[in-house]
């Protein structure tokens, strides 16, 4: 934020030699506060907490002395001048704004910070003290309070009659300042809600569901191991393993949204492998409980879902971990790995497994026997505590790790994050688009499909934006896939696809209000179911490719009344993410009139 307020501080008055001295001290002043801001991110993130308190005091000063400044008597004459006095009344109120930022955002914040002993907030086997996290919580709230303020009174800045050089970096810093508040916000609601659902005062239980990529469901993969994870006090420990399968068939069938029931069939309601056809993991989460507790009678506090890529990341923070489980000794005598690691557990989960295990029931039994072991290695207080929440930090950017509470008050606060893994609510930007994956293969073909997203900005048809979501697919799969790969990859033909081709359902969300206008595959229109989700179009198209087939598909939404910056959200594969979605293409339209 201080980076944008820098520019703000400079308006020339001819002959006022005292105005101009002060607008240069708080321009040199904020200049120097900002000269430190890499600094102190860098001590931050290196665990540094007695050098991150010193720079902070320096800010302070630095932010200090342009307060001072800006509330010299002079000034705050120069604020009534017609026609220029409410630049000057701007870059105090920016002054003031820095300087509460450093002392009642920063400073309390790195004091926080620096209370925390982080390594012993890791998972152990005689569990965490989260006494200190929850001291913690009134002052980080506090420090989200004040900075919202902050933002608050530069919002109410009328900007009609600024000057250029205050009225554009000004827009910058309240764009900035917004984000700052959106963090810290985020952290008191975390401060606040993580000692409980760690059990800080009883043992919670979750239903732990590992989503596997390799088939597709639009929140990541099937349910390819089921789990209770409870956390007590902070101590972690795994129950037994079950599998999708174990669950059986839900009759009657689980309840259903029926918007969602139109969309994604009455399948999601039946079966556990299907409770993530829809993106909506509050729907596919209070489905999936209500199934275990049918099928278990075990009563679950929420659950928490994640896959093998953020596996991966959570292995590069606690290190390789070695297989030791007799049962999946013998099965990695197959030729799988002994030691797993962040860069070869994915391939291992994803593929390995099906190469050098012939039968499903045991691929289930190593799949869910790795995710044992890792959160044994996790239980076991191993790792650093700055890789493990940057790693979890990462896999929720990427809607790898996704939460729901059955506790309402809990979930309202989830349900503002991606974490909550929503298509409708607070999390959702203004401009959401969203472009998700479902297998129609019935087997495990999704790890050889690379895929793409982009939107494309259309041209504008009166006072309405178009956007069209361009999604290209190759089957990357060996061209002798249908007999190079095992039948259960495959499929084998057995819900009508030919062994080595990949069917996949490609569903696209628009904003709220917008239209669905149709979609197209090389110039050409193709099918596309139309339906809508809590006020979103949704359009449904399918794409079968045969090994080192390419398609794009494009999908086009119209009447779309948000103006802001379009973004997108998408199912989360075996791919980076960012490698998946592309930077978003303007077209090129005639001027206006």
């Amino acid at each position: 934020m201080l980076a944008s307020l820098v520019g703000i501080v400079v308006v020339a008055i001819a002959g006022a030699a005292w105005l101009g001295s002060k607008a240069s001290k708080i321009n040199s002043e904020l200049t120097a506060a900002t000269q430190l801001i890499p600094d102190l991110k860098h001590q931050i993130a290196s665990d540094d907490a007695g050098a991150a308190a010193i720079t902070v005091d320096e800010v302070r000063a630095h932010t200090s002395a342009a307060k001072q400044a800006a509330d010299d008597p002079v000034w705050s004459l120069a604020t009534a001048l017609p026609g220029l006095g409410s630049n000057f009344t701007a870059v105090a109120e920016v002054a003031r704004s820095v300087d509460d930022v450093a002392n009642l955002g920063l400073a309390p914040l790195v004091k926080v910070y620096s209370s925390l002993d982080w390594e012993s907030l890791l998972p152990s086997s005689s569990g965490t003290d989260l006494e200190p996290l929850k001291a913690a919580s009134p002052g980080i709230s506090a420090a989200a309070h004040a900075v919202r303020l902050s933002a608050d009174r530069l919002a109410q800045i009328d900007t009609t009659n600024l000057l250029p050089q205050v009225a554009g970096p000004l827009a910058s810093a309240r764009d900035e300042l917004q984000d700052i508040t959106g963090a810290l916000d985020a952290a008191a609601n975390a401060s606040s809600l993580a000692p409980e659902m760690l059990g800080a005062q009883m043992p919670r239980n979750y239903l732990l569901m590992i989503q596997n990529n390799a088939e597709a469901r639009a929140s990541g993969g099937i349910p390819g191991a089921l789990a209770v994870l409870t956390l007590d006090k902070g101590s972690l420990t795994l129950g037994s393993q079950s599998s999708a399968g174990d669950v059986g068939v839900m009759s009657p069938a689980v309840s259903v949204d029926p918007e969602q029931q139109q969309i994604y069939s009455a399948r999601i309601g039946k079966f556990m492998q299907d409770v993530n056809l829809t993106p909506d993991f509050p729907t596919a989460a209070s489905t999936a409980q209500a199934m275990w507790e049918r099928k278990t009678g075990q009563r679950v506090d929420g659950v928490i879902s994640i896959d093998p890529v953020a596996l991966g990341y959570i292995l590069d923070a606690i290190g390789p971990v070695k297989i030791t489980h007799p049962e999946l000794v013998s099965l990695a005598s197959a030729g799988l790995p002994t030691e797993l690691t962040g860069r070869n557990v994915v391939q291992t989960l994803l593929s390995d497994v099906y190469a050098k295990i012939e039968q499903p029931p045991l691929q289930d039994a190593y799949f869910a026997g790795v995710a044992q072991e890792i959160f044994a290695a996790l239980s076991d207080g191993r790792g650093n505590a700055k890789g493990l929440v940057e790693g979890l930090g990462r896999g929720t950017s990427e809607g790898r790790v996704l939460v729901w509470s059955r506790l309402a008050a809990e979930q309202s606060v989830i349900s503002k994050y991606a974490l909550s893994g929503s298509v409708s609510g607070p999390s959702i930007a203004p401009a959401q688009f969203g472009v998700y994956f479902n297998d129609g293969t019935g087997a495990k073909m999704d790890y050889y499909v690379k895929r793409t997203v982009q939107l494309i900005q259309e041209c504008p048809a009166g006072d309405y934006s178009q956007i069209t979501v361009r999604v290209t697919s190759t089957n990357t799969a060996p061209s002798d896939a249908a007999t190079s790969l095992p039948a259960y990859v495959t499929g084998g033909g057995a819900f009508g696809i030919a062994p080595g081709t990949v069917q996949t359902n490609v569903t696209a969300y628009g904003p709220v209000q917008a239209n669905l206008a149709g979609a197209s595959e090389g110039g050409q229109q193709v099918s596309v179911s139309s339906n809508r989700h809590d006020g979103r179009p949704v359009g449904t198209t399918t794409v079968t490719l045969a090994p080192g087939e390419t398609s794009t598909v494009d999908i086009q939404f119209n009447k779309i009344v948000q103006h802001a910056s379009p973004e997108v959200r998408v199912t989360p594969t075996v791919q980076d993410v960012r490698d998946v979605i592309l930077d978003t293409e303007s077209a090129t339209c005639a001027p206006a009139g």
